[in-house]
C-alpha cells in the first residue's frame, strides 16, 4: 500500500474504514465506551473523531497537499466540519488526560463525522492523479488509521474485551505442523550495511515515515542472528531456570514438569481478549518488553540484535521468518543522518532517543501497515503490546 495508485488506495481507505468500524462495534458490544484513565488507554469516542480529524486535517483541509512532504506546514487549514475539532482531537495540542473530561461528539454524530470527512477524502482523491506528491498525505492517513486499528487491538486485550482482529488471517503453519521449533542462526560475515531512504526519491512515487528517510552506514562485524523470534518454549526454559517474572497476561495453569523445546504443551495459559488458551510452545513469546528480553539474553549468553544487524537479515535472506510480533532491537530511536521532519512533525522527532526501535509486524498489525522497512518505537517497559524478540551472537 505505500505505492497504491488512486484506484487501490481508492479501496483500500475504504475497507480500511469498515474495520475500524468492526473494532469499534466490539467496545460498544462489550459495553465499554467509558474505559479507565490510562496512560496506554484513549476513550474509544476520541479515537473515532481523532481519525475523523486526523484524515480532514492532512486531505481535505490541506490547501497545499498538492505540494507534497515540501509544504509549509503553517500554512492557514481550512475550517473542520465540526466546529471544535481542533480543540478536541489533535493529539499534538490535546493533554492526554484532558480527553475524559472533554466534551466529545457522542456516538451517531462522532459516525456521522468519520463517514462526513471519508466522502470528502474519496471526493478529493477521485480528483487525483498518480504519481502526485499529493498523494503522500491519503498514504498518510491510511497508515494512521492502521496504526490505531492495532492500538484498539491492544486496549481491548488490557481491557478483556471480546475483539475479532478481521483484518489479519496470519496463520503460523510452519509451527502449527508439529514441527520443531527453528533454533538455525544464519551466520554473516562483516560487512557493510546501509539503511534509509534518499529525500529526493519520494515525490509522490512511494510513501514512507519521515524517520526512514536519510541514510545509516554501520561497519558490521561477523555475527549470526536467530531466523525466528524466541519461541514459548524456550522463552519459559529461562523462566523456570531464573524464576523472572511471567510475562503479562500469562498465568500457570497447573504443577509444571521440566521443560524442553520438543514439548507439545505447557503448562501456562495466556488470556486472550477475555479467553483463557492454552500457549502454543512453538508460538513466539509475546508481551516481552525490553529489560525481559535483555534478561533472557544475558542467561542465554547471546544478545540482541542492533536494528542494522536485523535490517540486513530480513532484506537478504528468504528464510528469515518475521511477522507475528514485533520484535525489540538492541537500539535506542534515534534519526538517519540527513533527517528531515516530514510535515507531520510530531510522529518522529519528539520520540528520538526516549524509545528503543521494534521491527518486523505483529499478527494484530494491518497488512496496509506491514513493511520491512518499518521503524515501530516503545519504551523499554511496554508490554501490553504485541511485542518479542530474536536472539543474536558475535
Amino acid at each position: 500500500m505505500r505505492q497504491a495508485k488512486v484506484n487501490i488506495l481508492t479501496q483500500g481507505l475504504k475497507t480500511l474504514r469498515a474495520q475500524t468500524l468492526e473494532a469499534f462495534a466490539c467496545y460498544q458490544r462489550a459495553g465499554r465506551l467509558t474505559v479507565p484513565l490510562e496512560e496506554e488507554f484513549n476513550p474509544p469516542l476520541w479515537e473515532l473523531g481523532h481519525l475523523a480529524w486526523f484524515q480532514e486535517y492532512w486531505v481535505t483541509r490541506n490547501q497545499q497537499r498538492s505540494d507534497g512532504v515540501l509544504q509549509d506546514i503553517h500554512h492557514p487549514r481550512l475550517p473542520s466540519v465540526v466546529a471544535s475539532a481542533d480543540a478536541w482531537y489533535d493529539s499534538a495540542t490535546v493533554g492526554h488526560d484532558s480527553r475524559w473530561s472533554l466534551p466529545l461528539l457522542q456516538t451517531k454524530e462522532c459516525l456521522a463525522f468519520l463517514k462526513k470527512t471519508l466522502d470528502m477524502t474519496l471526493g478529493s482523491l477521485e480528483k487525483e492523479i498518480d504519481g502526485s506528491p499529493a498523494l503522500y498525505f491519503y498514504w498518510l492517513a491510511l497508515q494512521h488509521e492502521a496504526m490505531h486499528l492495532e492500538a484498539s487491538a491492544y486496549m481491548a486485550q488490557a481491557l478483556e474485551i471480546p475483539f475479532e482482529a478481521t483484518w489479519t488471517n496470519v496463520v503460523h503453519t510452519r509451527r502449527l505442523a508439529n514441527q520443531p521449533p527453528m533454533t538455525t542462526m544464519r551466520h554473516f560475515k562483516a560487512s557493510q550495511w546501509s539503511m534509509g531512504t534518499d529525500w529526493q526519491t519520494l515525490s509522490g512515487q512511494f510513501f514512507c515515515f519521515d524517520n526512514e528517510v536519510g541514510q545509516r552506514d554501520t561497519a558490521l562485524e561477523a555475527f549470526s542472528i536467530a531466523l525466528e523470534p524466541v519461541t514459548w518454549a524456550e522463552y519459559f526454559n529461562f523462566i523456570r531456570a531464573t524464576g523472572h517474572r511471567l510475562p503479562l497476561y500469562v498465568r500457570e495453569k497447573s504443577i509444571a514438569a521440566p521443560l524442553s523445546s520438543s514439548l507439545t504443551a505447557l503448562p501456562y495459559e495466556i488470556n486472550t481478549f477475555g479467553t483463557w488458551q492454552p500457549l502454543n510452545p512453538k508460538a513466539c513469546a509475546t508481551h516481552i518488553s525490553w529489560d525481559d528480553a535483555q534478561a533472557y539474553c544475558q542467561w542465554a549468553g547471546c544478545r540482541l540484535p542492533t536494528e542494522a544487524e536485523w535490517d540486513l537479515a530480513a532484506n537478504t535472506q528468504e528464510d528469515f521468518e518475521w511477522g507475528e510480533v514485533w520484535e525489540w532491537t538492541a537500539d535506542n530511536f534515534e534519526p538517519f543522518e540527513g533527517f528531515r521532519a516530514h510535515p507531520y512533525v510530531e510522529y518522529s522527532a519528539p520520540w528520538f532517543g526516549s524509545r528503543k526501535v521494534l521491527r518486523g509486524a505483529a499478527w494484530v498489525t494491518h497488512p496496509y501497515l506491514r513493511n520491512v522497512h518499518y521503524r515501530n518505537f516503545f519504551t523499554p517497559e511496554r508490554r501490553d503490546i504485541y511485542s518479542g524478540f530474536r536472539v543474536c551472537a558475535e
